[in-house]
């Protein structure tokens, strides 16, 4: 087995936490890896102005793969920034380091997996084995937005867009625009890896999440795109649907469902549903997966009101590590965590309080460690 080099990335609050007790697991698996730490978060913001250095991008280049734990995002007050002498008086702009490693690596498929592992208390149905890809680098995520909108871009609107007429006389501080870019490389690339995935792992169904009956340009192309990737997998049925029905029916009758493929902003919703019918964000984890580096991480925040208590599960964080063992072909292993993760949650005797119980952090890593 060769020794891969993972970018060790905690971040902010329980980030380190989680990340530890994946450590644990990690190292009783026999993984073999060179972990490097790698600078992120809320702390190098306020102390730097940015919250992803040039040092972890660097880091991020020669990588396999990263682990990445949590931030904090939150208002910048001037008054909590130390910043170093050169940056002092400067205009900063936040912006989240998460969203610029997915655009700067093109990390375009976020893949959220959420299964109902048979003994969890918080399941709403044991039978859910929904698999969710997001396009993660476009949409209305894309970064291209105006808190005051440029004169330039008001007058031009007004000539070309009939529908702005009624905003063209406001003041440039009196509205705000943000805006939905959808590509065909963009949404065909998610497409077909989600159509790739079904065929793979022998699954039945692959449902387009859209509101292309309103978002007519956007989320039309994406539906366009779905329909013409689905013929080349005719045996794989082929479903869509609107992103608010779709969230009813889901609840309804999730055992319907099998993969989901959505736009970024639907993919965020429709995966953090489907999470808390599993269980919540304890079990909910994730992958940015481009070509060449793979980003993995739980899709939980940082939670500061319960970091250093070693509270939380981190089970989202090592079924992410299960995720980030198959990316890098150690199939093997990721089946043998998975079980140990399943194992400890049928068995029940060590739940974390969000599952009823108070064993901390490290007695769940411990317990899965256990079952290897």
């Amino acid at each position: 087995m060769k020794t891969y080099k993972i970018a060790w990335l905690p971040g902010d609050g329980i980030g380190v936490e989680v990340l530890e007790a994946t450590k644990i697991v990690l190292d009783k698996i026999g993984f073999k890896a060179e972990y490097t730490h790698g600078d992120i978060g809320w702390e190098f913001w306020c102390k730097e102005g940015d919250a992803l250095p040039q040092r972890t991008m660097d880091l991020l280049k020669i990588s396999d793969a990263a682990m990445f734990g949590a931030i904090t995002s939150k208002p910048v007050k001037e008054a909590e920034l130390e910043l170093v002498p050169e940056l002092q008086g400067k205009k900063l702009v936040y912006r989240s380091p998460i969203v610029r490693m997915r655009q700067s690596f093109d990390l375009y498929n976020c893949l959220r997996p959420t299964k109902a592992y048979i003994g969890n208390p918080l399941n709403f149905k044991d039978d859910i084995d929904i698999v969710v890809f997001r396009e993660n680098t476009e949409d209305l995520y894309c970064g291209v937005e105006f808190n005051q909108v440029p004169e330039e871009l008001s007058s031009l609107l007004t000539k070309i867009s009939p529908s702005f007429a009624k905003f063209k006389d406001l003041k440039p501080e009196e509205y705000s625009i943000s805006t939905k870019i959808n590509t065909r490389l963009g949404c065909e690339k998610i497409i077909t890896a989600a159509f790739d995935f079904a065929r793979k792992h022998n699954r039945k169904k692959v449902t387009i999440v859209h509101k292309a009956n309103v978002v007519r340009a956007t989320d039309g192309l994406f539906l366009e795109v779905g329909k013409e990737v689905a013929k080349n997998y005719p045996e794989i049925q082929f479903d869509e649907g609107n992103i608010d029905a779709m969230t009813m029916w889901l609840l309804k009758n999730p055992e319907r469902y099998d993969v989901l493929v959505a736009p970024n902003l639907y993919g965020d919703i429709i995966s953090d549903l489907c999470a808390q019918m599993v269980g919540g964000l304890g079990f909910a984890c994730s992958g940015n997966i481009g070509k060449n580096l793979a980003v993995f991480e739980p899709t939980h925040g940082s939670a500061p009101k319960y970091a250093g208590q070693y509270k939380v599960n981190p089970l989202a964080t090592i079924l992410a590590a299960k995720m980030m063992l198959d990316w890098l072909g150690e199939t093997e292993m990721g089946v043998k965590l998975e079980k140990a993760v399943a194992d400890v949650i049928a068995e029940g005797k060590v739940r974390t309080y969000d599952m009823g119980g108070n064993a901390t952090t490290i007695d769940m890593a411990n317990a899965v460690a256990e079952k290897l």
